[in-house]
């Protein structure tokens, strides 16, 4: 507060200025960017900054299982792909990989190449392989219901990585785990840091991609919590699919720049690929990287979302998926299905990545995960 303020100041205007005081916790460093502007939102930041603070703690011990069947060995799974241009889903793949070669299975990595008749070649292909156990990674189930049905007949179990709009078991599509953090923890800590870093005053582009219910559920939840705040203003809600991201983003962001100049402040997408191809069309504009438009990734936090957030290149954050540790998962949850057992219901935590917390890392799991599920299967 400011002790030498006039008395002629309301008490309101003082309740104001308290609210965006607190606003230093939990941005990341990044207090010099801010509006100087009265919050437009005084409720909703002081939440949002409350909410940021604890999802940019660094500190994440491990709170998965510590129990469950010992390994089944000699099994095998096959991992279908939506796309592996799409960073998220192939760390994940590398993850079950990884578990998988712990546990003594054969796990093999099928690429559906982003397109309905890939995805269902793909998945044909894989029943054809018999395996003990099949992976739907980054794709609506429905764009290959008959495959489904299939391994659903064939007491094949199936396990989706961002494949239903919820975490655990689903009944339609029939899934004994979805594995994800939630969707709406997501959806909700990105909007937030763009309400707390903008001091509640933000022009944002929102990216989605409509063909996976997953993404478009998460994009509506971030544009309903954007809305909280009065003082922020979604300018565009712009829908490019993930396998077309690579040959649209410079013409789309080249027409966002044209439409809304200096008001584009800060974006959201849905995966943290969008910002790896619309850098090239900001770079050319003119913008800094260390400058608006701020950008956060809403998922998947992989590698090189990290080399662009760390070194403050066209992207300020992420909230990553812990992908290797979800590729361990996955192999957990099929050896709960091997093993008559049920899911383990755990969910990773919500999590923000910046250039001030990330220690330089590129990538983000929770603390002694490896340990944990090896205690768990024996190894």
């Amino acid at each position: 507060m400011h002790p030498t303020r006039k008395a002629a100041v309301t008490a309101a205007a003082l309740l104001v200025m308290a609210t965006a005081s607190g606003c230093e916790s939990g941005a990341g460093g990044a207090a010099s960017q801010r509006s100087s502007a009265t919050p437009g939102c005084p409720t909703a930041l002081s939440r949002a900054k409350q909410a940021v603070k604890k999802a940019e703690a660094v500190n994440a011990p491990w709170r998965g299982p510590t129990t469950g069947p010992k390994a089944v060995h000699g099994k095998s799974v096959v991992y279908i792909a939506q796309t592996l241009t799409n960073p998220g889903v192939a760390g994940v793949a590398r993850g079950v990989q990884e578990a998988a070669k712990i546990v003594g299975w054969q796990a093999r990595t099928l690429n559906g190449e982003g397109t309905p008749e890939g995805l269902r070649a793909a998945f044909k292909r894989a029943l054809r392989l018999k395996p003990d156990g099949i992976v739907i990674s980054g794709f609506d189930p429905g764009v290959a219901a008959a495959e489904v049905k299939k391994a659903n007949s064939e007491g094949i179990p199936l396990i989706g990585w961002h494949a239903a709009p919820a975490p655990g078991p689903s009944k339609d599509p029939k899934l004994f785990s979805n594995i994800t953090s939630r969707v709406e923890d997501v959806a909700k800590i990105s909007a937030d840091w763009i309400i707390a870093r903008s001091n509640g005053r933000a022009g944002v582009v929102l990216f989605t991609d409509a063909t996976v219910p997953f993404a478009k559920r998460k994009s509506d939840l971030i544009k309903k919590e954007l809305a909280t705040c009065s003082g922020t203003k979604l300018l565009s809600y712009t829908n490019m699919p993930i396998p077309q991201v690579n040959r649209r983003s410079i013409g789309e962001v080249r027409s966002l720049l044209s439409r809304f100049g200096r008001k584009w402040t800060y974006s959201a997408a849905i995966n943290d690929l969008y910002f790896q191809h619309a850098a090239p069309a900001l770079r050319a504009a003119g913008k800094d990287g260390a400058g608006a438009p701020f950008n956060i990734g809403a998922g998947d936090g992989d590698p090189s979302a990290f080399q662009r957030v760390n070194g403050k290149e066209f992207q300020a954050a992420t909230v990553p998926e812990p992908l290797s540790e979800q590729g361990w998962q996955i192999v957990d949850e099929f050896n709960r299905a091997f093993s008559d057992a049920p899911e383990s219901g755990y969910v990773a935590p919500v999590h923000i990545a910046t250039a001030a917390n990330s220690g330089g890392a590129l990538s983000w799991d929770s603390e002694g995960y490896r340990q944990a599920y090896r205690k768990i299967w024996g190894d």
